[in-house]
């Protein structure tokens, strides 16, 4: 269970990285539009398993290694932004959130049955 501290880091790394993803660094998706859909923050706030959903991506393992290979940019970025929430920035990992996928499969293998 998430203490509350950490379900606000997650709201507030969620609003700033999609804003940083979207607006500041758009060429890290490779032309994919990129949405922050989940954060995941650990209880020491020391590293945060970030979830991006792509769409129009041609190589989506490609764009998720770009934007780990780019980390450290991002994280710079971060910092800037909520510098006075978070005495120490957490350390980013770029995950792809497949959870759209598995809602289609779903909702097909119940219209076949």
């Amino acid at each position: 269970m998430e203490s509350q501290r950490q379900q606000k880091m997650n709201r507030l790394l969620q609003k700033d990285l999609g804003e940083i993803l979207q607006r500041d660094m758009s060429d890290l998706g490779l032309g994919a539009m990129l949405t922050v859909t989940k954060v995941s923050i650990t209880t020491d706030l020391s590293l945060a398993n970030v979830y991006i959903s792509l769409l129009a991506a041609n190589d989506n393992e490609e764009v998720i290694k770009n934007l780990n290979k780019h980390k450290s940019e991002v994280r710079y970025l971060l910092g800037q932004r909520v510098k006075n929430q978070l005495r120490v920035i957490p350390v980013l990992r770029f995950f792809e959130d497949d959870s759209l996928d598995y809602i289609e499969n779903i909702d097909r293998l119940l219209r076949n049955e």
